[in-house]
């Protein structure tokens, strides 16, 4: 089941964001663009989108198993892309996103079990018409924070009206618990107000519960295998 995180584009709101630095006649056809491409990453997402539940659909006719627990969807807004432009310190220009900026359509698949994370993986890269462009592996080797996540940037022929385009998507994958995680570690570092002893206070202890989690979904797993 796609459960939708949507954040298309929106024309007031690249206005708003854009007015600043587009300019002229130029920038009419850097906005053009970018509202095309735009579009583009979201048919990418949902090809992968697709192959995804078709994906889960044959594991549950053939082996009476689901991998995928769910999958969201998100589009990255016009702020958070302008934001990562500056970073990386690129000009902010339309031609600077499509060999810089992988992530502008991106899915999260929440598996069932931790083995899952690597077979929906295996099984979406032997697909002949998916390209691995980056691969991360924060699973077998986490992140300080303690943050476990399969990451993937792979891309996927889009038919247009005159044409195809490969167009590349985000693809993160972790298990129920490594989401549930990944959330509120997400909260405590981006979307709080806290004080900064007591933020301190709680990665630490998240740290802690990430080693948990990974021992309990590891026994979940062995049980499961031998039912």
């Amino acid at each position: 089941m796609i459960l939708e995180r949507e954040n298309m584009i929106n024309i007031n709101q690249i206005k708003k964001e854009l007015g600043e630095v587009f300019l002229g006649n130029e920038d009419v056809d850097d906005f053009s663009a970018l509202v095309s491409y735009y579009q583009l990453c979201r048919a990418a997402v949902g090809e992968f989108g697709t192959k995804l539940e078709n994906l889960d659909a044959d594991y549950q006719v053939r082996h009476d198993h689901n991998p995928i627990h769910h999958i969201e969807v998100r589009m990255k807004d016009v702020g958070s892309l302008l934001g990562k432009l500056r970073r990386k310190e690129l000009p902010v220009r339309f031609s600077s996103i499509p060999d810089n900026i992988y992530d502008i359509g991106g899915l999260r698949v929440i598996t069932n079990y931790l083995d899952d994370v690597y077979t929906v993986a295996d099984n979406l890269l032997a697909q002949d018409d998916v390209k691995l462009i980056k691969r991360k592996d924060y699973i077998k080797n986490p992140k300080p924070s303690g943050y476990r996540s399969l990451h993937l940037v792979v891309s996927v022929p889009v038919f247009q009206a005159d044409s195809v385009q490969v167009t590349p998507v985000e693809i993160q994958i972790r298990t129920v618990g490594m989401d549930m995680w990944g959330s509120l570690e997400h909260k405590l570092r981006y979307k709080t107000d806290a004080p900064e002893d007591k933020v301190a206070k709680y990665s630490k202890e998240l740290h802690g519960y990430a080693d948990e989690i990974n021992n309990i979904e590891t026994n979940m797993q062995n049980i499961f295998h031998k039912l």
